[in-house]
């Protein structure tokens, strides 16, 4: 069983940056790939980034590659989404989620989910 706690949300202008972390329990973290999802209102939850379970691959959506650095500290069972250049279209609640599995996508393919972090960008 893993636990998940996001934080690290706000209000933001565009063009600015925030820090997410996801803060796991548990021994098992490091058996586990990390993803970050996101869910506007009214639209369906989307994959945001992924990493491996050791940190060495990484894979991002089209929309924030460039933008958007996902890592991970497996000595303090911590994931994080650092996010520059914030735009108005990337306000959303942000989801950490776990996976047994490398590399997946859709939301179907996590096993533990956290409460979620808004994020809101300002134009």
């Amino acid at each position: 069983q893993v636990q998940l706690v996001e934080s690290g949300g706000g209000l933001v202008q565009a063009g600015g940056s925030l820090r997410l972390s996801c803060a796991a329990s548990g021994r098992t973290f490091g058996s586990y790939a990390m993803g970050w999802f996101r869910q506007a209102p009214g639209k369906e939850r989307e994959f945001v980034a992924a990493i491996s379970w050791k940190g060495g691959y990484t894979y991002y959506a089209d929309s924030v590659k460039g933008r958007f650095t996902i890592s991970r500290d497996n000595a303090k069972n911590t994931v994080y989404l650092q996010m520059n250049a914030l735009r108005p279209e990337d306000t959303a609640v942000y989801f950490c989620a776990a996976s047994m599995e490398w590399v997946v996508t859709t939301t179907t393919g996590y096993d533990y989910w956290g409460q979620g972090t808004q994020v809101t960008v300002s134009s």
